[in-house]
């Protein structure tokens, strides 16, 4: 009897073990599995030097979103944003690179317009801010200032 009891002991505690893995794995991975929390609208910017999949997509310093996709279109890079479905945007909405920091990493601010037209799933941002590189602007100093 007291083998059998131990058994069973163990076997719910590997049952445990092994759910709490299950459950760390599809949460950290960013797996979901009752569908997507976000709707996807894109973006346009002439350089996005730094900006990676993952980054933050932020409205007033607040994550509303990740950067799911970057792509070469027409000599433009198209980012696709995942905005959290209980966020809505304006249509005159303005996507931003910018950097947390002075050296830290690349997110997209939004910054809210005053239009009463909403985006909807799919649609484009039309107002973007490229990303300053730090390169260019220090050559352009050092060059430009003979």
């Amino acid at each position: 009897m007291y083998k059998r009891s131990t058994e069973v002991i163990v076997g719910v505690f590997l049952l445990i073990g092994v759910s709490c893995m299950v459950y760390l794995s599809v949460s950290l991975g960013g797996v979901h599995i009752f569908g997507s929390p976000y709707y996807e609208i894109t973006a346009e910017f002439e350089s996005v030097t730094g900006l990676k999949k993952g980054a933050t997509v932020e409205i007033g310093g607040v994550q509303t979103g990740k950067v799911l996709d970057i792509s070469l279109v027409d000599d433009m890079a198209r980012v696709t944003l995942g905005i959290l479905k209980d966020s809505e945007l304006t249509e005159d909405t303005i996507a931003s690179i910018r950097t947390k920091g002075v050296i830290g990493d690349k997110f997209v601010k939004l910054t809210p317009g005053a239009s009463d037209e909403m985006l909807k799933p799919g649609d484009e941002l039309v107002e973007t801010e490229s990303a300053i590189s730090l390169e260019e602007l220090i050559s352009k100093y050092i060059f430009d200032s003979k």
